[in-house]
């Protein structure tokens, strides 16, 4: 689907269907006062009378077929003081997927029903732009790549942003393009984790990256098992010694210009590309969901891809590098045993009692070797780690942890603000460190059940320095999910918070 600007004023606007946003108990002059002095047969429209605005209601209206709009969607808002970016991403959500189920090819934003509630909201023009052209794009995302027949309505041709004034402004213009990368980020994320675990292989998601490097002129390397070993990260590869998949850890730095020397922002993600639990064997129900287990590094290659799709006229002021640690962790004749001591890179041991607390021992090796290679700026690493945390904040959360109140702060605001929620939790180092306490390490690698998602936490803290600027996402209960703007399976969560944070000036990515 292509974005389009039409300017002008509703006599100039032409789409199969244009969309307009109606709060609870507002009639056709109050919701769509500009709309309407071109499409006239809509004040009239009988439709009015039954459509009460009411938040998720969506009400087609019909004019004369001869008319250049004939067709107008009003999509609910709810009650004015309860309407939030939540409430309208899923309006924009549920009104094009009426479109498309309609066989609309193209279709319409009424931009004065935009700046309108956007006024109402408290928001900018900008932001309420942002998020109409993402929540489309992401309610349109369908992962039908096995289903033998597809489904029989194709996705509008175009979206149009259609605006009263003669030229359309260059934040508005900029808004649009920034959600489109995002979308394509976050889809290409939601590929990845979408796709089973006999597809998707430590193997092809470094082949995935390396497609992403190549089409954005991008620097890759790919560590194999014989550079993960010479490079001392045995708790990495004590995760994959049972599989018969190789694990491979994808790095790809993108260096905008000017960014040369600069100290560089850092994402790692765990990729664990099946998650059978390892000796420490999962449950049966519900394991299949474990193809997901690598959504981590799926969010970070979608942040690399969003910032190629921005390449170069809207880039950071820093390189950023994107590391995406995947491997599998199955059970085996050469599986890691619960009470196998291993060493990781930064010559800590670890008394490995739980073969399922796996994804911190891959993160563990990856901080350190980040660490060892550059100086980063900002190091954050994203992982489906701990059911704990699911239980803490429930569905749909992350988990936020920082050793810097600043780095806190800018993730927390960006995440709440582009809809994906999270919330910071302690760092409670001497009771985390106490509960991973072991009689033949430094620390075992699962501590009490108990504030299970700190304790994680407090693991990976042992493998930052202390001067670096790190932040931990524990995103376990926000990887997957059914709403107006996500098919039921992957998120793609972490993309848009990771993404704000690779610029400098506080995460304003639209300067």
């Amino acid at each position: 689907m292509d974005i389009r600007f039409q300017t002008g004023g509703p006599s100039r606007w032409k789409a199969d269907v244009v969309i307009t946003f109606v709060f609870e108990g507002e009639g056709v002059e109050e919701a769509c006062p500009v709309l309407s002095q071109s499409a006239l047969w809509l004040g009239i429209a009988p439709a009015w009378r039954d459509f009460r605005g009411h938040r998720d209601e969506l009400v087609m209206f019909y004019g004369p077929q001869a008319m250049e709009i004939s067709r107008v969607l009003g999509a609910g808002l709810g009650r004015v003081d309860k309407a939030d970016l939540t409430v309208f991403r899923h309006a924009v959500g549920r009104a094009v997927r009426l479109c498309r189920e309609y066989d609309l090819a193209t279709v319409g934003l009424d931009g004065a029903s935009l700046a309108r509630v956007a006024e109402r909201m408290g928001v900018a023009l900008e932001t309420l732009t942002r998020e109409a052209v993402i929540s489309a794009f992401l309610a349109l995302y369908r992962y039908e790549r096995w289903k033998s027949e597809k489904s029989r309505h194709d996705d509008p041709r175009w979206l149009a942003l259609m605006l009263e004034g003669e030229f359309v402004e260059d934040g508005v213009r900029a808004a649009a393009r920034m959600a489109e990368a995002e979308a394509a980020g976050i889809m290409l994320a939601r590929d990845a984790a979408n796709d089973p675990a006999n597809v998707m292989t430590p193997s092809a998601f470094a082949e995935k990256a390396r497609e992403v490097a190549v089409k954005y002129g991008m620097t890759l390397r790919v560590l194999g098992p014989s550079d993960l070993e010479s490079e001392g990260m045995n708790a990495y590869l004590a995760v994959a010694r049972g599989s018969a998949e190789e694990p491979r850890m994808a790095v790809v730095e993108y260096v905008p210009r000017g960014a040369e020397g600069r100290d560089p922002v850092v994402l790692v993600g765990k990729g664990l590309c099946f998650d059978s639990g390892g000796i420490s064997l999962k449950p049966a129900k519900g394991m299949e969901e474990m193809k997901g287990d690598m959504s981590g590094a799926a969010a970070v290659l979608g942040v690399m891809e969003a910032l190629g799709r921005l390449a170069p006229s809207c880039a950071p002021k820093r390189p950023v590098v994107g590391i995406m640690a995947c491997a599998e962790n199955m059970p085996g004749g050469h599986a890691t045993r619960p009470g196998d001591i291993v060493v990781a890179k930064n010559g800590k041991s670890v008394e490995i009692v739980n073969t399922d607390a796996e994804g911190r021992l891959v993160l563990a090796d990856a901080l350190c070797w980040a660490q060892n290679v550059y100086v980063p700026f900002r190091l954050i690493d994203i992982a489906t780690l701990t059911g704990a945390c699911a239980v803490a904040l429930g569905m749909d959360a992350a988990g936020l942890f920082s050793s810097d109140d600043a780095l806190a702060a800018l993730l927390h605001e960006a995440g709440m603000n582009l809809g994906e929620r999270n919330w910071r939790l302690p760092l409670w180092t001497d009771a985390g460190l106490a509960s991973l306490k072991s009689a033949c390490a430094d620390m075992v690698n699962s501590g009490r059940r108990e504030g299970g998602a700190i304790n994680a936490a407090v693991f990976l803290q042992q493998f930052v320095k202390e001067d670096v600027r790190w932040a931990h996402i524990d995103m376990a209960a926000a990887d997957n999910a059914e709403n107006p703007i996500n098919a039921k399976g992957a998120t793609g969560f972490g993309v848009r918070t990771m993404l704000s944070a690779v610029w400098e000036d506080e995460g304003d990515i639209l300067q």
